[in-house]
């Protein structure tokens, strides 16, 4: 047994091996196409809010803010109004100019004309052209600005990739335009050349909020200090909602597309990004997978994680940018099935003993078609309560030994609660197997010091196409049997799985039978002894079913009890037993009608309500119905319970205590159970003759019940003498086969109505 785990480890491990190839292909393919972009860009804000840093201080912004829209006039400004701003940066001593305003248009001559000439007095002033990325690309002429202002300045073009977020995670060093190239307005600002298209990350660790920045008003009015400009780049542009051109600053929120160009800026001013991608991160995630399924050492996916988390933070501080989440995606599919094969293979043995477990034998699929013994160890309990855990262990692996015995490579599987099972050869004759192996189990088992007697039986499934914890089930059935009748071993018997399906299925085909009509009612008289005339009768439920015959009461009743669904029976026998009732009183006849009451029904708060619908329904008056709970629902019913009984009481319904003796009733408690009929139970009217205990019982029952004002009908009555003596005692009314079996509805109407022929005569 252990070369064949050994083997099946081994085997195993070559598998997974092989297996890392498909989370490979995911991943390769998770990278193509840019499926966790979401999950990069996360990861990168919160890397950006580690090495946030402060902007150089050497680009400043005039800006179009609401502030000046208020202070000056709406946009767009007349140009010599912008002419004068312009002038008023270049009198500040500003170095140079880049202005991220488009003049792709002429307006009136002599406001062109203040316009280019506030251009002109500029030594290094940029304009800004605008183009686009992607499809059309060259299609610029109208974004270009009008050359009465282009021929004062450099252009440089705005265009930009973004996200649907509109958020923009790289700018164009420069783009080639209509056989042109455009030095991006990004590379304008941080005064590089741009001879060298192609995009770049932006660095957006730099504080935006550290970016110097002045109202174009307060520059209009002289109130931004000379030495705020003075030798500065300035960037001329809007920021304002009002006006549109706001951008997602990634991890910051929106902000005039300005800021994106001098971010953009800044971390040119550091050096030129290396944007590496996605695939050395996935070399290393890969080569981490390696070692962690060769070596089955899972913490080096640990490791290669903590390091793909942890190594872009120096790295970007380098301005070396990669994208992670590929690899990442690989460490976790790897992760997840070595984790899935750690728990699969303590999921499959015993925690104790190593043991192949019962999930391995359901997994087992080369038993399927093979006969399968299961033993019980009865006193398994009883022996390892007085064992250690070396002892137990020592006790299983000796019961293993003895049950080898003739098969050495039989794989014994171990369940709780000493169960053991295997799967044995066809044609293996049982008969001598089993008797053999259960003689071995003569002499004690020894764990330690200690000699335990061992008690077991042997069940045997023959197989079939069932799944194969239902087969064990059935064998360990068939071993409990065996033990039970003081067999050595036992076959299952395959009746009894129809014997279950049946119980498994027994209250759904009630619910059916109801509904079809099979399930109806029968009437057990009662009579009142000092006139002997039947003044009423017990309804109880009957199922017919059409393959099997009449059910017993007992099983069905009982199981809905215990599934906690005998609401739909008891609704139904109310109501039917409500009807025939009225139906009966409307012929001339004082008759009540008895129901049995679940305890699980004094819990239903809406029962009044629906007994109250019957009675309007069919007429019937309340006080002819009552309706019975045992003594020992009475006694235990309490809160609610006692609340719906009263709830029956105001609506006129009568209530019987049934059973009664059995249960442990006290005077007190009767007192508060708003009974008015006590049934004594057939225990004691059937045993009074022959014993004065049981006579003394009912006469005191008697005499108690009409003191509270309660009337008493004494159940199962089955010979004259019983009948007379209870009349003598002063009993109300008896039920049993001497006053009447159960009989359908029509037998209990000719009864009534021969009774009635027999007074009129």
């Amino acid at each position: 047994m252990p070369n064949s785990l050994a083997r099946a480890e081994h085997d195993e491990r070559r598998q997974h091996r092989k297996l890392l190839l498909w989370p490979l292909l995911l991943a390769l393919l998770f990278g193509a196409v840019n499926f966790g972009e979401l999950v990069e860009n996360g990861l990168r804000v919160a890397r950006n809010d580690l090495r946030s840093q402060p902007v150089s201080g050497d680009i400043v912004l005039v800006q179009i803010d609401d502030r000046s829209l208020r202070q000056v006039d709406n946009w767009p400004w007349p140009r010599s109004k912008q002419a004068e701003l312009i002038d008023s940066i270049r009198q500040s001593g500003a170095k140079r100019l880049i202005i991220d305003i488009l003049y792709t248009g002429p307006s009136q001559p002599e406001q062109d004309r203040a316009l280019a000439a506030a251009l002109e007095r500029w030594d290094d002033v940029t304009l800004a052209a605008q183009t686009r990325i992607g499809d059309g690309e060259g299609a610029i002429d109208r974004g270009l600005p009008i050359p009465q202002f282009a021929q004062h300045a450099r252009i440089s073009t705005l265009a930009f990739p973004f996200d649907w977020q509109s958020a923009v995670w790289r700018l164009p060093t420069a783009l080639d335009v209509a056989n042109r190239r455009l030095t991006s307005l990004s590379s304008a600002i941080a005064g590089r050349d741009g001879s060298a298209p192609g995009l770049y990350r932006v660095d957006y660790s730099f504080d935006i909020a550290t970016v110097p920045a002045f109202s174009a008003s307060d520059v209009l009015n002289r109130r931004v200090p000379r030495t705020a400009l003075a030798g500065k780049t300035v960037v001329l542009g809007t920021n304002s909602m009002r006006l549109g051109d706001q951008w997602m600053v990634p991890g910051t929120g929106k902000r005039g597309g300005v800021y994106v160009h001098i971010l953009g800026a800044e971390t040119l001013k550091r050096g030129m990004p290396l944007d590496i991608g996605w695939v050395p991160a996935l070399l290393i995630a890969a080569a981490a997978c390696w070692l962690a399924v060769t070596r089955n050492r899972a913490r080096y996916l640990g490791v290669a994680a903590a390091g793909m988390l942890t190594a872009p933070v120096a790295l970007e501080h380098l301005l070396i940018f990669a994208d992670i989440t590929p690899g990442l995606f690989l460490l976790a599919v790897v992760g997840g099935r070595m984790a899935w094969r750690r728990n699969r293979q303590q999921g499959l043995r015993n925690g104790l003993t190593g043991l192949p477990n019962l999930s391995a034998l359901a997994a087992d699929k080369s038993g399927r078609d093979r006969p399968l013994v299961a033993a019980r160890v009865h006193n398994y309990a009883e022996i390892v309560s007085a064992l250690d855990s070396a002892e137990e262990r020592q006790f299983v692996e000796q019961v293993v030994q003895r049950l080898n015995v003739g098969n050495k490579e039989r794989v014994i599987y171990q369940g709780d609660e000493g169960i053991f099972a295997w799967f044995a050869d066809k044609g293996t004759p049982f008969g001598q197997h089993l008797e053999a192996l259960h003689a071995l189990f003569r002499s004690p088992v020894r764990a330690g010091k200690i000699a335990c007697d061992v008690s077991l039986s042997f069940g045997v499934e023959l197989g079939g196409k069932r799944a194969i914890g239902s087969r064990l089930g059935s064998a360990l059935v068939a071993a409990s049997e065996a033990d039970a009748e003081n067999l050595k071993w036992k076959f299952h018997d395959p009746a009894r799985e129809q014997e279950a399906a049946w119980r498994l299925s027994l209250l759904s085909q009630l619910d059916e039978a109801i509904d079809k009509g099979e399930v109806w009612l029968a009437f057990q008289p009662k009579v009142d002894l000092a006139s002997r005339r039947t003044v009423g009768a017990e309804a109880l439920a009957r199922w017919t079913h059409p393959e099997k015959g009449p059910i017993s009461p007992t099983e069905f009743v009982s199981a809905a009890e215990q599934s906690d669904r005998i609401q739909r029976l008891t609704d139904f026998v109310l109501e039917q037993a409500i009807r025939a009732a009225a139906d009966i009183n409307r012929r001339g006849h004082h008759f009540e009608i008895a129901v049995n009451l679940s305890a699980r029904m004094l819990s239903d708060r809406g029962l009044p309500g629906r007994v109250a619908t019957y009675l309007a329904l069919y007429g019937l008056e309340a006080e002819r119905l009552i309706l019975e709970l045992t003594e020992t629902a009475a006694v235990a019913g309490s809160g609610t319970g006692l609340d719906m009984l009263a709830a029956m009481r105001q609506l006129g319904v009568k209530i019987a205590i049934d059973d009664y003796g059995t249960g442990l009733s006290t005077l007190e408690y009767l007192k508060k159970v708003p009974a008015s009929e006590l049934k004594i139970d057939q225990s004691f009217i059937k045993a009074m003759r022959d014993h004065r205990s049981d006579l003394i019982m009912v006469q005191s029952t008697i005499t108690l019940a009409h003191s509270l004002g309660r009337i008493v009908v004494a159940e199962g009555v089955e010979d004259p003498v019983s009948l007379e003596q209870l009349q003598a005692m002063g009993c109300d009314q008896a039920q049993g086969f001497i006053v009447g079996r159960p009989m359908g509805f029509e037998e209990m109407t000719r009864r009534l109505a021969a009774e009635k022929r027999r007074r009129a005569a």
